[in-house]
């Protein structure tokens, strides 16, 4: 099932297929195959998916390292930009499509070793049709050397913590006991930025400002569980947006490559742009939340009576569309992938409109939502948080802006072309 705002044109209505296409054990070849790191891109989402990991951190963190190693492996064969680690990686003579092959596999195999079988199979029947020889060797080698650089630089960064998190509450007194999203962020290890809070914004508006009070009404009236102000598609947009911003932005890559082949390296270096972005994005969002601490609008508008503000008028039993995410409102994570993502996709494919690209959720089988800018994407998320009832617009709009820092950060000083 297909489903169109009404309110757009036909070509920039909202709508898209499913994305497991991956699941298949073999990678496609010969001349008529995809791009190899999209190839790859897909196998990750299927191994992710048979280890349950369904997107947002650890799924960045997965797919930076692979597409890191990946484009590493590729740049040590044809030597065109700097490199993103610093270990030298002979590849004389090698060949650049096993590079690539080897470096993803090896990456993925350390990553989830439970999924070696799958893994395995894919590489060997993504490499079986190159002729044995030097050249298939030396890439193989290659990408080994590559992948393995980039586990052990990541090794100890902080990713897996124990969660201490304690909630702001006196003796006695019951708070739900549900544990937040990791709120050890701020410790964790960037892959590019100085530090994760290199670009933290400043805090969220003051409850008495009228910043808040409109942006208040605003979720409580179009986010509300039982909301007469808001459309059938708009609720339908604020369900599909459930899903992961990092599964959704390498998604989106996907599709805007097929439309546009890139070749190999400039592939490589894309999608390890793309990534290596969203993962500092997603580590500066969320510190940039615990830092603040700011209350979602389910407990905002259950306790507007106690904000200090004569224009917000408390709903006792207000709920969200959808269910609140365990950790704090500011700034929006979605909008911080979005803005991160957005930066890094309009670098190679424009700010204008573009061939057609779809995503598909797996929670949602049968819906498909079509984009024809990737402005457009940005554009739909922020709306689906506040038609969701998780965000207010203030948070969303900071979000954006701080991912596309970051996006910028990475594109300015992360794998240039050789001078």
């Amino acid at each position: 099932m297909i489903r169109t705002d009404p309110r757009r044109s036909a070509a920039a209505r909202s709508g898209v297929p499913a994305w497991l296409c991956g699941l298949c054990i073999a990678l496609p070849m010969g001349a008529a195959r995809a791009d190899i790191v999209t190839d790859w891109n897909e196998k990750a989402a299927a191994v992710m998916e048979a280890e349950k990991v369904t997107g947002g951190y650890p799924a960045a963190r997965s797919l930076s390292i692979m597409h890191a190693a990946l484009f590493d492996a590729v740049n040590a064969v044809e030597k065109r930009h700097a490199p993103y680690s610093s270990t030298p990686i002979e590849a004389a003579g090698a060949s650049a499509d096993v590079a690539a092959h080897a470096a993803a596999r090896r990456a993925l195999t350390e990553l989830y070793p439970r999924q070696k079988p799958m893994i395995d199979a894919a590489f060997d029947a993504a490499v079986s049709k190159v002729a044995e020889g030097t050249a298939k060797a030396a890439g193989g080698a290659a990408g080994d050397k590559a992948a393995l650089a980039l586990v052990q630089l990541r090794a100890g960064d902080g990713a897996v913590s124990p969660n201490t998190y304690r909630p702001n509450t006196a003796p006695s007194v019951y708070v739900i006991t549900a544990a937040p999203i990791m709120p050890w962020a701020g410790a964790v290890k960037p892959l590019a930025l100085r530090s994760v809070a290199q670009f933290r914004p400043g805090p969220p508006p003051a409850l008495n400002s009228a910043i808040y009070a409109r942006d208040y009404d605003e979720t409580m009236a179009l986010g509300s569980a039982k909301s007469l102000k808001r459309t059938d598609w708009q609720a339908e947009t604020a369900k599909f947006w459930v899903i992961s911003g990092v599964t959704a932005w390498n998604q989106a890559a996907r599709g805007l490559i097929a439309a546009k082949p890139l070749p190999l390296i400039e592939s490589a270096r894309l999608y390890a742009q793309l990534n290596l972005a969203l993962h500092d994005a997603l580590l500066a969002v969320l510190e940039a939340k615990y830092e603040y601490a700011f209350w979602r609008p389910v407990t905002a508008i259950r306790s507007g009576d106690r904000d200090g503000n004569d224009a917000t008028e408390r709903d006792a039993g207000w709920t969200p569309l959808i269910e609140t995410p365990l950790h704090p409102e500011y700034p929006c994570a979605h909008c911080v992938a979005d803005g991160a993502g957005g930066v890094v996709l309009k670098s190679a494919f424009g700010t204008g409109t573009v061939p057609e690209f779809t995503l598909t959720y797996a929670a949602m089988p049968g819906v498909v939502r079509k984009y024809t800018s990737i402005q457009q994407l940005e554009d739909e998320v922020a709306m689906a948080r506040i038609w969701g009832g998780v965000h207010f617009r203030n948070s969303n709009d900071v979000g954006n802006a701080l991912g596309a820092k970051v996006g910028e950060y990475v594109l300015q000083n992360y794998l240039q072309p050789r001078r």
